[in-house]
Parts: C-alpha cells; structure tokens; sequence
C-alpha cells in the first residue's frame, strides 16, 4: 500500500493545486508538504527491505487485478535496483519544489505540474507492469513539456517541442518492443517478474534483435546516449533551474533504468549478444559529452553535455553487466553494474544540485555565459563552496559519490573489456579539466564591475537545499556501504539471471 501511495499522493496534490484557489505562497508550501509524503512512506520500506542472499529480488509487492483478458494489473513492488532510484528521485522534487523559483504568476499552475510530473515518475520506478512501466514513461514527457515550455526563458517553446518529439518517437519505438516481448509468451502478461523468469525471446536470433533493437532505441533517447542527444542541451538552456534538475536527475534515469529492467533482465541472452556494440556506443557518449562539453561558455550547456558522459558511464556498467563472458567474469559484470546504480543516484544528486546552481545564477543576473563572472569567490562564498563540492563530485574526486560509481564501472569493464575501459578514462581527464575551468571563470579572478554593485550569496533556503543534496553527496563517497547494501541486493538478482 505504501507504494501506491506514493505514486498517487502527488497526483492528488496536482489535482488539488489545479482546482483550489490558492496564493503563491501556500500554493508552495502546499506542495513542499506533498512532495515530502512520497519519501516519507519509502523510508520504510527500504527500513524493512530484507537483502539477504535468500530474500526475494521483488519486495512490498501488492496487485490489483486491472484487464485480466491481457495479463495487465495495478503492479507494484521494488528491488534493491529501483528502490534507490526511487528514494533519490523523491528527495530531489522535494528539493527543486522547495528551490525559489520565478512562477510568472503561475504558481498553482507551476507546482501542479511538479506533483504531477513526481507521481509519474515514482511509478515508473515502482511498477510491476510493463503497460503501465509504459503509461508512466509517457506521461513524464507531458509534465516536463508544460515546465519548460510555460516556465523556461529564452527560446523555451522551440526547446520544448524538440524535447517532446524526440522523446515521444523514442516511446513509440519502446512501444513496439515491448508488444514485441508481451506477444512472444503464452499466455499474454504484462508481468514483469513473469516475463524476467520466462526469457521469452531466448533462442531467437533476427526477431530478438528487432526488439533489442527498439528498446535500444526508446531508451537512448531518453538516457541520452550519442547520437540521440541533441535535444538534451536545449532542453536544460531555456528550462527553469529546477526543472533542469529533474530532468537530469530523474528523468534520464529512465533510460538507464528501463536498459537494466527490459532487455538485460527479460532478454538476456540477445543483450549478450550485442552487448560489446551498446558499451562502445557508452564510451563513445563518454568521450563525445565530455569533449564537447569542454568547448561550451555557456555554464547550463555545458553541465548538460556533462550528462551525456556521465550516462555513458551508466550504460557502459550495464553493458558490461549483461556481456555473455561465462560465469568467470560474474563477480566483475556485478560490480559494474552495481557502479552503473550508483552513477545514476550520484548523478541525480550532484547535477540536480548544480543545475540549481545554475539556475541561481540566472536568477540573479539572468546570464549563463562564464566570461561574464569571475571573482565571486569574495562576494558569494556559499555559492562558491557549494558549486565546488558538486563539481569535485561530478569530475570523480576520491571521498565523493561520483568516484565510488566510476571507480565500480571501470573496475567492472577492465575486467571484461578492457580496451573500452582505457579509452573510456579519457572521459574522467576531460571531466576534471571541464570543470576545473568552470570553477576558475566563476569564482577567481577579477570581479565585474556590474556584479560589484550586487550579487547575493546564496539564501537560507537555496543553501539548506543545496546543504542535504551535497551532505548526501559526501555521505555516499566517505561510507557507501548503507547505499551498496542495497544496491547489491538488485543487481545480483538481475546477474544471477543473467547466461
């Protein structure tokens, strides 16, 4: 019950927020509290989730009959895997709901969208069913179009229709695997754990890869790997800062997380089969995002370019998890995609956190160009610490969460391919050299004159915000294990599974 609460309790809100007439204000705090009930109704079910080696992989799973004649029911349950994408997803709409935001008037209108955008996303996460795994991945495309279309500046409407045709033709291309997969067992279920246990496609060769083929697709656009990315730049300029950091820390999880739930886990033998093409394509996204990202001034499209080579690092730990190595390598397939779990959750974390920073910076001097800063180091030195740490974080420093993901991933991928994992380290050296410089064009240096006059520090709110993102962020690096318990516990389930 506890799942499907949190999934509905958000849409509620939405509802009420559509219909009440309320003031910015208590619109705000109306929806802060909502968003908060979804965490508070998770934390007990990872307080109660059992991770011993004989537990079950699916826990807390409840189901309501829906349309018995196609196998499809209100399906709800958690792994180790998505049960800590969850928690992550759910910590950060409380943070970007709670992060000061220009509303255009709208404020009803703008936090309804959030709920409504947080209940979907939840139950992607938290669903059983791969209809409504589907329902749910398309209907995050409605909340996201309506943020960044209403509330984003710039050229936000062309952002957001680009943003929505590619990742709708992405969802139609997952549309059809997934009839692919469903209509290859009998009789006809939409059951995930059914479908896992049932390797439908096993033994087929050109209609096996078809389907991989459209998963691989849906999902790469939304993750997004190269060359399906172009649309994520835009997307993250002209969006509002915390509709940023929810598209880079939830919604791209989708990809990643759709890649390990479908293919990996239900068409396992075909993943291996392509499974060295998918991780190539990962360290070309690492190597590409990273590359590209390093040429960018302005501040937002550079972090976004930075999500194309922090999912490839996901997708390479996938990759290699699902790699048909015999069970020698199966010690190191898990440890990389344990690292791929981590990478999405540290990434959540830590580009949610400086695409809110980023959108301080436009609140307050509406400009996202780096040589228009310099020296705020004197002037906004909680602004300067926290954008520190999450960069630190984000180029993989040791005793942060992004080194503990990355070191996993390529720790994994040596072991299996370990060309892949030499040139894929390139990605870490231009990362760290990205925002290195990103931090000297903000903070060092001359002070401009106009920023002189004013720039404030971060508020009471934007740091508390930013304070438990970052404490998680260190919290992860120093001590991992209350994390990799957890984590753990899903992917040797889906490894186990594994040819």
């Amino acid at each position: 019950m506890s799942l499907t609460l949190a999934i509905l309790v958000p849409l509620l809100g939405a509802l009420a927020l559509a219909l009440l007439r309320l003031p910015e204000t208590a619109a705000r705090w109306l929806a802060v509290a909502v968003s908060a009930v979804p965490l508070a109704l998770l934390l007990p079910v990872w307080a109660g989730f059992d991770t011993g080696s004989g537990a079950p992989a699916f826990q807390a799973v409840s189901e309501v009959p829906w349309v018995p004649s196609l196998g499809v029911a209100w399906r709800v349950g958690v792994d180790g895997i998505s049960l800590s994408l969850a928690l992550m997803s759910a910590l950060l709409f409380i943070a970007a709901i709670a992060w000061p935001a220009d509303v255009q008037g709208r404020a009803r209108q703008y936090y309804a969208w959030f709920l409504f955008l947080q209940g979907v996303s939840l139950g992607l996460f938290l669903v059983l069913d791969l209809l409504l795994f589907y329902v749910f991945f398309d209907l995050s495309l409605v909340g996201m179009y309506f943020l960044i279309g209403r509330w984003g500046h710039g050229d936000a409407q062309a952002a957001a229709l680009k943003f929505f045709v590619y990742t709708l033709a992405g969802s139609l291309a997952l549309l059809l695997a997934i009839l692919g997969l469903v209509l290859a067992h009998a009789p006809l279920t939409f059951d995930m754990r059914t479908l896992i246990a049932a390797q439908p496609l096993a033994g087929t060769t050109l209609y096996g890869g078809l389907v991989l083929l459209g998963f691989a697709v849906g999902f790469g656009i939304k993750t997004p790997l190269f060359p399906f990315h172009t649309w994520l730049p835009p997307a993250h300029v002209d969006a509002p800062g915390p509709a940023s950091a929810i598209l880079a820390g939830v919604l791209l999880k989708m990809g990643t997380y759709g890649l390990v739930r479908l293919p990996l886990s239900m068409m396992a033998e075909t993943f291996a089969r392509w499974a060295l093409v998918l991780a190539i394509v990962a360290v070309v996204s690492i190597l590409w995002g990273s590359l590209v990202a390093f040429g960018q001034r302005n501040m937002k499209r550079r972090i976004a370019y930075t999500s194309v080579n922090h999912m490839g690092y996901a997708v390479l730990g996938i990759a290699v998890a699902g790699a048909l190595t015999g069970t020698a390598a199966a010690e190191a397939r898990q440890l990389a995609l344990t690292g791929a779990v981590v990478e999405m959750i540290a990434h959540g974390l830590i580009t949610g956190a400086l695409f809110l920073i980023a959108g301080s910076f436009w609140q307050r001097a509406q400009d996202y160009d780096l040589k228009s800063y310099g020296g705020l180091a004197g002037i906004a030195p909680r602004l300067t610490a926290a954008t520190i740490v999450a960069s630190f974080a984000s180029l993989g420093l040791p005793g942060l969460a992004g080194f503990v993901a990355e070191f996993q991933i390529f720790a994994g991928t040596f072991a299996v391919y370990p060309w892949l994992a030499a040139v894929g380290l390139l990605g870490i050296l231009i990362t760290a050299a990205l925002f290195l410089t990103l931090v000297q064009d903000l903070f060092f240096g001359p002070l401009p004159e106009r920023h002189r006059r004013r720039f404030p520090d971060l508020d009471a709110r934007e740091t508390a915000v930013l304070g438990v993102l970052l404490v998680l962020v260190v919290g992860i690096g120093v001590y991992p294990r209350w994390l990799l318990d957890l984590v753990d516990a899903g992917t040797a389930a889906v490894i186990a599974g594994a040819p």
